[in-house]
C-alpha cells in the first residue's frame, strides 16, 4: 500500500503482513525527507516506525488506547492517523505539535513533555475503563530511558499490585537523549544480551505443563522449580516479580515477530510488559551512528551528508555556562556537576570530559538530584545542579524540603529559563521564578548578557549561605566583550543601565535589550525613558526601589516569565508590605495560560514582550495620564 493511501489506522487492516515493510520504508523514507526542513525529533521516531505499525495493525485507535510516554516519538503515530498533510507545519506556530497533542486528533489521548507519566496515566485509564464497564486495550509505550524515571516505578508497582489488564511496551533502544546510565539500564542491558532466552523459556514452560499435577506437593514442587529456573534465566524477573507477564525481548523492527507478541500478549489476564529492541535512528545511517546529536535538531540538514545547515552566529549561553564552568572548576575542586539525563542539552559534555570524576549524571531524575545535591553540598562540595527550567518543577518538594530547608550551599544553573520556541507548552520556563521566588533562603538572578553571566556564576561559587540560581535563556548571547577576571556581584544589588525622566523599565535577563531598544525608539520621540537591569529576581534592590518611588516616575516591569508571581508580583509586594500606595506601575509578563509552539520571537509577539509594545505601554499610559489631567 503506497503512504498516501493511508487516510487512518483502519486502512492499515485491510493489508497483509507482507505489505507492511515497505510502508515502513516509505515512512522512514517521509520523516528523513520532511525533518529536513523544519527539524524535530527525527532519531527516536526513525526508531518507532515498526512499532507503531504494529500497534496500529493489532488495536483500534481510539477505542483502544495508546499513551506514548513523553509524546516526542509520535511521528509516525500522527501520519498513520490522518495528519501527513501537516508535516510542513511541524513544531511552527499553529501548525502540527511535536508532541500528543489532544485538540489534534481523537487518536492522542494523553499529552505529556516530560517523561515518565505514561504508566501512571495507564492506570487511570485502566481503572477508568473497568468502573465505567468498558472493555478496550489499555496500552503504554514507554522508552528505556523513562524507565529509570522514579513516577515509573510508583505507577509499575501500582499496576502489578491491582492486577490491572494493561499492556506496557518497553521501547528499550539503550538511549533516552543522551545514553542511558543506572542500574535499569544495566539490568535491560544484561537481558538484551541473551538472546536465547524466550526459546529457553518457552521449553521449561512446555516441561512443566508436563508434569502430572497429583497433589498440592508435586504442584509446589513445579512451582518452584519454574521461580528457580526464571532466576536462573535473570531475564525479566525484575517485572514479573512486580506482577507482570514478561514477553521479550522482541526484535522491535519485526514486523511479524510484533504482530505475533502483541496477540500472546491478548491472551494474558492481567498486566504484561511486552519488552522490545529497537534501533534509535534505524534507517538514516547519520541517526544511526549518532543518535545523540540526532536526537531533537532544530536546524535543516543535508539528508546526503546528514550536514546540520546551522547559522553562524555567536554561542549559546548554555556553551558559555559550560565553558565557564570549566574554568571555574580548575580553580575550585569543590565543583561538582549535577545534571538529570541532559549532559549535552546542559552543557556538560566537555566538562565530563575534562573532569570526569565531577560529573553526575543520575538519569531521568530530578528529585534524586536535588536532594543529592543537598548531601554534597553538606558534605563541603559545591554541586551545581544543570537542569532545564521546565525539569526543575519536577524536583520542587526537594529543592524546599532538602535544599532550601537546610539552607545548603547548592547552585542551580538553570537553563531555558523563559520561552524555548518549537518545545512549546511543556518546555517553557516562564514558572521558575514564581515558584523559587518565595522559598526561604533561595537567591535567584538572571544576566542581562553572557559577561554578567559569567560574574554570576563567580558569585555563586564565592556565596556560601544558602542556595543560589542563575537562570538563563535557550538563545544566543548578545556578543559583548568578556572581562578577563571574574567577581562576585553584590547580593540583591541591580543597575541603572540609562537614567531619564520619563517612564522607568525594570526588565531581567533578555528583555533588557528589548527595554534598550524601546528607550532608544522612546529617545527618538523626546521621550527620556530610563532602564533598569533587575538582575536580582531575589533579593531585590530594596534601597534602589525606594529611589525609585521617590521620583514617582511611570515604572514598567517587564519580564519574560509567569506575570503572576514573578518579578512584577514581588515589586508591587515590596512597595505594599511599606504602604507605599499611589505609585504608577504597569507590569508586562506572560499571562496566565500557556503558550504553544512557535519561534521564541512569535511567542514574544504574541504575549506583547516585544520593544513595540513596551513603547505603545508608554504610549497609552501618557495619552491616559493627558486624558486625566484634562478632566482635572
Amino acid at each position: 500500500m503506497l503512504l498516501s493511501q493511508i487516510k487512518g489506522p483502519g486502512d492499515l487492516k485491510s493489508c497483509s503482513i507482507e505489505e507492511l515493510t515497505p510502508l515502513a520504508a516509505d515512512i522512514r523514507q517521509f520523516l528523513i525527507e520532511k525533518l529536513s526542513v523544519t527539524g524535530g525529533h527525527l532519531a527516536p521516531n526513525l526508531g518507532v516506525v515498526e512499532l507503531t505499525i504494529a500497534l496500529h495493525y493489532c488495536y483500534n485507535s481510539p477505542r483502544d488506547k495508546f499513551i506514548f510516554d513523553v509524546g516526542h516519538q509520535a511521528y509516525v503515530h500522527k501520519i498513520l492517523t490522518g495528519r501527513m498533510d501537516r508535516f510542513d507545519t511541524l513544531r511552527m506556530k499553529d501548525g502540527l505539535c511535536g508532541f500528543v497533542k489532544r485538540c489534534e486528533s481523537e487518536h492522542d489521548v494523553w499529552e505529556a513533555g516530560h517523561s515518565s507519566t505514561s504508566l501512571s496515566a495507564a492506570m487511570g485509564m485502566a481503572l477508568a475503563r473497568d468502573l465505567k464497564g468498558e472493555d478496550h486495550k489499555v496500552i503504554a509505550i514507554i522508552g528505556d530511558g523513562a524507565l529509570t524515571g522514579g513516577m515509573a516505578f510508583e505507577a509499575l508497582n501500582h499496576i502489578g499490585h491491582e492486577k490491572k489488564d494493561l499492556m506496557v511496551i518497553l521501547n528499550d533502544n539503550e538511549m533516552s537523549i543522551a545514553p542511558n546510565v543506572g542500574a535499569m539500564h544495566n539490568y535491560l542491558t544484561k537481558i538484551r544480551s541473551d538472546r536465547n532466552y524466550l526459546r529457553a523459556k518457552d521449553e521449561v514452560e512446555q516441561l512443566l505443563k508436563r508434569i502430572p499435577a497429583v497433589g498440592g506437593k508435586l504442584a509446589k514442587t513445579a512451582e518452584k522449580l519454574k521461580d528457580s529456573l526464571k532466576y536462573m534465566m535473570v531475564s525479566g524477573v525484575l517485572f514479573e516479580e512486580l506482577g507482570f507477564k514478561y514477553l521479550g525481548p522482541v526484535d522491535g523492527h519485526d514486523l511479524p515477530g510484533l504482530i505475533d507478541s502483541f496477540k500472546q500478549a491478548n491472551n494474558v489476564s492481567g498486566p504484561v510488559l511486552v519488552h522490545v529492541l529497537t534501533t534509535k535512528g534505524k534507517g538514516y545511517t547519520p541517526a544511526e551512528e549518532d543518535s545523540f546529536k540526532w536526537h531533537g535538531i532544530s536546524t535543516p540538514y543535508k539528508i546526503e551528508s546528514g550536514q546540520l545547515l546551522k547559522a553562524v552566529g555567536n554561542p549559546t549561553y548554555t556553551d558559555v555556562f559550560g565553558k565557564t564552568l570549566i574554568e571555574l572548576a580548575e580553580q575550585d575542586e569543590r565543583i561538582v556537576a549535577v545534571t538529570p539525563a541532559m549532559p549535552g542539552g546542559s552543557g556538560l559534555v566537555k566538562f565530563g570530559e575534562r573532569f570526569p570524576g565531577r560529573m553526575i549524571d543520575v538519569g531521568i531524575a530530578e528529585q534524586h538530584a536535588a536532594t543529592m545535591c543537598a548531601a554534597l553540598a553538606m558534605e563541603g562540595l559545591k554541586p551545581v545542579f544543570a537542569v532545564y527550567s521546565t525539569f526543575m518543577q519536577r524536583a520542587y518538594d526537594q529543592i524546599v524540603h532538602d535544599i532550601c530547608r537546610h539552607n545548603a550551599n547548592v547552585m542551580f544553573a538553570i537553563d531555558r529559563a523563559g520561552f524555548v520556541g518549537a518545545d512549546g507548552e511543556t518546555h517553557q520556563g516562564v514558572f521558575d521564578i514564581a515558584f523559587l521566588r518565595h522559598i526561604p533562603n533561595m537567591v535567584l538572578m538572571m544576566p542581562k548578557d553572557e559577561n554578567e553571566l559569567r560574574h554570576m556564576m563567580k558569585t555563586a561559587l564565592e556565596y556560601n549561605d544558602g542556595p543560589i540560581g542563575f537562570r538563563y535563556p535557550r538563545i544566543n548571547v548578545p556578543g559583548v566583550p568578556l572581562d578577563a577576571e571574574l567577581v562576585p556581584l553584590p547580593i540583591g544589588s541591580w543597575e541603572i543601565l540609562r537614567d531619564g525622566d520619563g517612564p522607568i523599565i525594570i526588565a531581567v535577563g533578555p528583555m533588557v535589550q528589548v527595554a534598550e531598544a524601546a528607550a532608544d525608539t522612546l529617545k527618538r520621540e523626546g521621550v527620556q525613558a530610563a532602564v533598569v537591569n533587575a538582575r536580582f529576581l531575589k533579593p531585590l534592590d530594596e534601597e534602589m526601589l525606594m529611589e525609585l518611588a521617590r521620583r514617582n516616575q511611570h515604572m514598567i516591569v517587564l519580564e519574560e516569565a509567569s506575570q503572576a508571581g514573578s518579578l512584577g508580583s514581588a515589586v508591587l509586594e515590596f512597595y505594599a508590605q511599606r504602604d507605599l500606595s499611589g505609585l504608577d506601575i504597569s507590569l508586562m509578563g506572560v499571562p496566565d495560560r500557556f503558550i504553544e509552539h512557535g519561534s521564541i520571537n512569535e511567542q514574544l509577539e504574541e504575549v506583547g514582550l516585544t520593544a513595540e509594545d513596551v513603547v505603545r505601554n508608554v504610549h497609552k499610559h501618557r495619552a491616559g495620564q493627558s486624558l486625566r489631567l484634562a478632566k482635572e
